[in-house]
């Protein structure tokens, strides 16, 4: 444990705990920050045993600190969980809400809200965790209001990220809510990693289409794919598939779970964004291909849908050389 901060930094390793997570924790509050000609965090890495194995027994973590670390700890941080459906451990439990109790800041990585959770230290707050663990945490705990589709939440004393690579864009919030903008800015820097991202994690979030049991349907979607470019309508799809429209909303929502005008723009959307993709730069182009008509209207659907412009979607995924 290093000295050299009035604001000590906890982080609880657990069996099969990210390391990953881990070190990015070491990586903004553990390493010295000579350069910044300020104090930094003094940093401790603290388990229920003296020993503990990483996520898939890549290694055995020895020569930790014990729990009593949380008990002086400013800021406790909680890493991802394996396997959220599996309790914690009581002893990390008891100290996560010594440490609320006390006033210390408390924050999660990834499934390490699911901690917090049961801990019971989210009941009534604002939290986040992975996209593809939002359906189970809602269902296990009700009480909390989570947002799935951000990096991170911060809500004062308890803050959460969304999967793993969101704890660098919490932690850097957490250098900039200490020490400010300027010195977050420097140390993003030297990470190589962009201070602020766009678009929460909405955009990361897999979409497979539904299958499609009654094939009955097969070919009016197969019909509509091939025409998104035209301005098709819910009754044109009914006149395709021989059925009134409410006949079509009750097919599609037994069939696909959703209704036709929702699942015409939803194929619009994935249309636009493989033609973003492979690079094509037009916007009014792409637009038109995908039958939003106007780069205008492609703009507001992609970021309802992704939380991202055409610009900031084709600069995080284009695939063009």
């Amino acid at each position: 444990m290093s000295h050299d901060s009035s604001h000590e930094v906890a982080v609880l390793v657990d069996e099969g705990s990210n390391p990953f997570e881990m070190g990015v924790a070491t990586e903004l509050f553990g390493l010295r920050r000579p350069e910044l000609d300020r104090p930094w965090y003094g940093f401790t890495l603290c388990a229920a045993e003296p020993s503990v194995r990483m996520h898939l027994g890549m290694f055995t973590l020895s020569g930790v600190a014990g729990l009593d670390a949380v008990e002086t700890a400013d800021t406790v941080i909680v890493p991802n969980r394996p396997d959220p459906e599996s309790p914690a451990r009581d002893s990390v439990l008891r100290a996560i809400r010594a440490a609320a109790a006390r006033g210390a800041r408390l924050v999660s990585f990834c499934t390490g809200a699911f901690t917090l959770a049961q801990a019971g230290v989210l009941d009534g707050r604002r939290a986040t965790t992975h996209w593809k663990w939002a359906g189970l945490f809602n269902e296990l705990y009700p009480k909390v209001l989570l947002e799935p589709d951000v990096l991170f939440v911060d809500d004062g004393d308890v803050l959460t990220a969304a999967g793993s690579a969101a704890a660098l864009d919490l932690g850097l919030h957490l250098i900039s809510r200490d020490h400010g903008a300027e010195i977050a800015n420097a140390v993003s820097r030297r990470l190589v990693f962009a201070g602020h991202r766009d678009g929460g994690q909405r955009q990361f979030v897999e979409r497979p289409l539904p299958p499609v049991p009654d094939t009955s349907l097969a070919p009016v979607l197969e019909w509509a794919r091939e025409r998104l470019d035209r301005p098709l309508t819910v009754a044109d799809l009914a006149t395709r598939a021989a059925a009134s429209q409410a006949t079509l909303h009750r097919r599609f929502r037994a069939e696909l779970g959703t209704t036709p005008l929702a699942w015409l723009t939803t194929e619009r959307i994935a249309l636009a964004c493989r033609l973003i993709e492979r690079g094509e730069q037009r916007l009014d182009l792409v637009a038109r291909a995908s039958g939003f008509g106007t780069a205008a209207n492609l703009r507001a659907q992609l970021r309802r849908a992704t939380g991202l412009t055409p610009t900031a979607y084709r600069a995080r995924f284009s695939t063009a050389s």
